[in-house]
């Protein structure tokens, strides 16, 4: 396995991702977009989800495709961003047909980042112009880091972000990840200069700093995140993409094994204070036979896992920011 020519989740062909933020509010939203209807589920293991429209995502449930899945900063505020993203996918005449009309399906998913520093004092909530911003934004190519819905994302000990991976396989699927990193744990080891998830790391994508070379259980530090926020603000949300031909019970699979990747790059994870979530999804271009899938499992779990690491290292400083960069920390600016 290797990973495709971006490294990112568009490296699924039919893919596109864009990003909207605001500085001053220290938020922002990420829009992920296919070219046509993909199928897609999703599987929760975090005990404080925040979300809209995933009921439908259930294998039983009978809206065969998605237009486009939302993540966002904002809380509960931020689910409207995918009205911002309905409203512009109708326009250009997306949607599920029913009868004369067209009804564009955007699940979406929420990190809390309300007690980030930032200015949400607003008389207006401004997430839907934030999602339709971000879908008008969306292409193969998009940054990582301090942007979208990782703008104001916190991990235990430094800021959080937005990161992806891919990876292609050798019978030919691609799969990647795509993740707002903001949890309860931490994505680095006890020392500060190791990410948990360095064992699954592809050439330097996150700065090749290698494993940690303590050894046993080490105990955790106090969080710093816990001590500056006084108040709950976490969650990783993600999606994990594959071309590979699979079902809705099959992208619901997907998207339960996916989260082992959170359990690699965080600890701890799936916390009664995370909504830790998950989406899977499917363009449904290559037949994939039982061992293919399986593989297609794993694969999304690692790209995952790098793609959390990722997001906090290319996690990039502000002004007035409550926890550091990692990079910075380390001196590599």
């Amino acid at each position: 396995m290797i990973p495709g020519p971006r490294n990112l989740i568009t490296d699924v062909a039919g893919l596109r991702v864009g990003n909207a933020q605001d500085q001053t509010l220290r938020s922002g939203t990420t829009v992920l977009v296919g070219n046509a209807p993909f199928t897609a589920s999703y599987a929760v293991m975090g005990g404080a989800p925040g979300t809209r429209e995933t009921d439908l995502l259930e294998p039983d449930k009978s809206v065969p495709g998605v237009d486009a899945l939302v993540l966002s900063g904002g809380s509960a505020f931020g689910l409207a961003a995918a009205q911002g993203v309905m409203e512009a996918l109708h326009e250009q005449g997306r949607g599920f047909s029913v009868g004369r009309a067209r009804v564009p399906i955007v699940p979406a998913a929420i990190v809390f980042d309300l007690l980030n520093g930032g200015d949400k004092d607003w008389t207006e909530n401004p997430y839907p112009a934030l999602g339709r911003a971000a879908l008008a934004g969306a292409a193969e190519d998009f940054a990582l880091g301090s942007v979208g819905a990782g703008t104001g994302a916190l991990a235990a000990m430094h800021k959080g972000g937005l990161g992806s991976a891919s990876l292609v396989l050798a019978s030919g699927h691609t799969v990647g990840a795509l993740v707002a990193a903001n949890p309860v744990g931490s994505v680095t080891t006890p020392s500060g200069r190791h990410f948990w998830a360095a064992p699954f790391e592809v050439g330097d994508e996150f700065g090749g700093l290698g494993p940690d070379p303590a050894r046993g259980l080490q105990p955790l530090p106090p969080s710093r995140k816990t001590s500056a926020m006084h108040g709950p603000t976490n969650t990783a949300v993600a999606i994990v993409a594959t071309d590979a031909d699979l079902s809705k019970a099959q992208c619901k699979r997907l998207a339960l094994v996916a989260h082992d990747g959170i359990a690699r790059a965080v600890v701890p994870a799936h916390l009664p204070s995370d909504g830790d979530l998950v989406f899977a999804l499917s363009t449904s271009v290559r037949p994939a036979d039982p061992v293919a899938v399986a593989q297609i499992g794993h694969a999304a779990s690692l790209c995952l896992a790098r793609a959390i690491a990722r997001a906090v290292w290319e996690a990039t400083p502000q002004e007035g920011d409550l926890l550091p960069t990692l990079r910075g920390e380390l001196g590599l600016y």
